[in-house]
């Protein structure tokens, strides 16, 4: 009764939003393309390597778009995803670093060694720097590769910034969390530093500029500076609609009649960035880039819902492996589509992407063997069977284990209190502790009976280690089948066991106190010479400082850039 009972208010609030009367090419406050869009055409031979614009969003939930059913307004995304090509079997990795690491190298986590958590600021990781990524793999092809947002990849030294990784420019953040205006980051109590990079330089003169804005202001330059004649990739990583819940007053007052502040705040920051890719679209048609250009939207993992996002009727949420933290929204929007306006069903993984986009770019790839995605455009261009029959979502030997799991339990195979996903065909397996597991209505009332993240908690599986479930014909993971088919649970442990032989060592090194920003100027940054080498293993427990001597040293150098930066900043105003 609740789950009609709120869908019915999420319609009632669509309406009186007026999203069905939204004006799609009404002006937009995020930048200043004031000419007209070039009137589509019809779609060119595929005589030239397209154009390629790959949005990657942060945190945005399942539901979290109009054409989802949401209460928030997404008139752009809408618009492209109807002219295009929706992907309702899309997959993408439960947090941020997993899902753009297997973006740039179309591999699992497990092949990388990032199967665990996130890389966190003071880590020495990153990347692993005998990885081809996709922009080198477009610069082979002949293109311009650029990339505009958020970075979260890792920093620790030179090597793994983005210019170092295949993008001819960068501007955006390196870390994975930053104030949407002052583009300051805290890794704890008293370590904190400014995060907005201009290359390999610390942009402090674009301190003051909602990243959403300025970001894609960024994208319109880059396509006004360059030839249409010449192929050009531009990755944009928004910081949006990730927490701090920060938004321009304009966008929260659209919202002012929904109760629940913090999807009141994210509802606008959806909006405004909704409207930033509006802004881009518009770039391509006035610039002359539209009509051989493929847009690629994606989100990177599904929405934290204490904190406005949304991923009903799904289950689970971001940082979870069941469907609300790895089934992202996803399309592609591209006159060069053979089969437009319609919805597939093709089962498609963000690792897909990379052989996908070079295959577009006429790229090679012969030299990079071992990817674990498929090129998946015959499948979205022509409405083709997927190459693609499994997914890892992963196995990550380091998170806790679950206290009921055991090796009995897996059929003397697999040690069910590892955490692990997999899908075969229709089937998905969890082991482990998959994470946060309730259904969780959207936030669209002001004040629910106790919390409302209680309408309706799962009271079973509290002592279990394995799920299974016929994810085609369940998709909201209500009905376990773990015990009537045992059978298909252990094929599928038994999958598991093969990927895990092929899984390289976990890189999560301990944090070492060298990367506080206070020994590089305020602001995070590289701090490792050339020389050092790569970290792969330790804990999580950060590193203490050596000596009292340098604590005093790191006293005298936060003073001094503070009053640096005071100094800047009044000049600046």
């Amino acid at each position: 009764m609740a789950v009609y009972a709120l869908t019915g208010f999420s319609l009632v609030s669509l309406l009186s939003f007026g999203y069905l009367s939204w004006d799609w090419m009404k002006p937009s406050l995020v930048a200043d393309v004031a000419t007209d869009p070039m009137e589509k055409s019809l779609p060119p031979a595929f005589a030239r390597p397209p154009h390629i614009i790959f949005i990657l969003t942060d945190d945005q939930g399942y539901h979290d778009v109009g054409y989802h059913g949401s209460d928030i307004q997404t008139p752009t995304l809408d618009r492209l995803a109807a002219e295009g090509v929706k992907l309702e079997n899309y997959y993408i990795q439960p947090i941020c670093t997993p899902s753009r690491s297997q973006l740039i190298t179309g591999r699992y986590q497990i092949h990388t060694g990032l199967q665990h958590s996130i890389i966190r600021p003071r880590q020495p990781n990153c990347l692993p720097l005998d990885q081809v990524t996709l922009p080198q793999k477009l610069q082979e092809a002949g293109y311009s590769t650029h990339m505009v947002g958020k970075w979260h990849l890792g920093f620790y030294k030179k090597e793994c910034l983005p210019t170092r990784r295949g993008f001819d420019t960068f501007l955006g953040s390196l870390t994975g969390n930053v104030d949407y205006y002052t583009y300051d980051n805290c890794d704890g109590p008293g370590v904190c530093g400014y995060d907005l990079h201009e290359g390999e330089d610390v942009a402090w003169d674009q301190s003051g500029k909602y990243s959403t804005f300025l970001y894609a202001q960024r994208v319109s330059k880059i396509l006004a500076s360059h030839s249409p004649k010449e192929p050009i990739f531009i990755y944009v990583a928004f910081q949006a609609v990730h927490t701090p819940l920060q938004s321009p007053k304009e966008y929260i007052y659209r919202y002012r009649s929904m109760g629940n502040v913090a999807r009141r705040k994210y509802a606008a920051m959806v909006t405004c960035m909704d409207e930033a890719v509006k802004n881009i679209t518009w770039a391509l048609k006035k610039y002359g880039y539209y009509d051989n250009s493929v847009i690629v939207f994606s989100t990177d993992n599904g929405g934290q819902t204490f904190s406005g996002g949304s991923n009903w009727p799904l289950r689970g949420r971001k940082g979870t492996y069941w469907e609300g933290g790895v089934r992202g929204i996803g399309f592609v929007h591209s006159p060069l589509i053979k089969r437009k306006r319609r919805t597939s069903w093709a089962l498609v993984h963000i690792t897909d992407w990379y052989p996908t986009l070079v295959s577009l770019a006429r790229g090679n790839l012969s030299n990079v063997p071992g990817l674990d995605g498929y090129d998946v455009w015959p499948a979205i261009s022509e409405g083709k069977e997927s190459p693609r029959t499994e997914i890892l979502h992963n196995i990550d030997p380091l998170y806790n284990h679950a206290k009921y799991g055991s090796l009995e339990d897996g059929f003397g195979i697999w040690n069910t209190a590892v955490q692990a996903s997999i899908r075969v065909g229709e089937w998905k397996l969890l082991t482990g502790d998959p994470g946060y597991s309730d259904w969780i209505p959207p936030q669209t009332l002001t004040n629910f009976p106790g919390s409302w993240w209680n309408l309706e908690r799962l009271t079973d599986g509290l002592r279990k280690s394995v799920w299974l479930f016929n994810i085609t014909a369940d998709p909201y993971e209500r009905y376990d089948l773990s015990e009537q088919r045992p059978d298909v649970v252990r094929t599928l442990l038994t999958r598991l066991v093969q990927y895990n032989r092929t899984a390289i060592p976990v890189r999560y090194p301990a944090e070492n106190p060298r990367a506080h920003p206070d020994f590089n100027g305020g602001a995070w940054g590289p701090w490792a010479s050339e020389d050092d080498g790569e970290e792969w293993e330790g804990s999580r427990e950060p590193l203490k400082s050596r000596n009292k001597k340098k604590k005093c040293k790191i006293c005298k150098l936060r003073s001094f850039f503070r009053k640096l930066n005071t100094r800047l900043m009044s000049n600046r105003i």
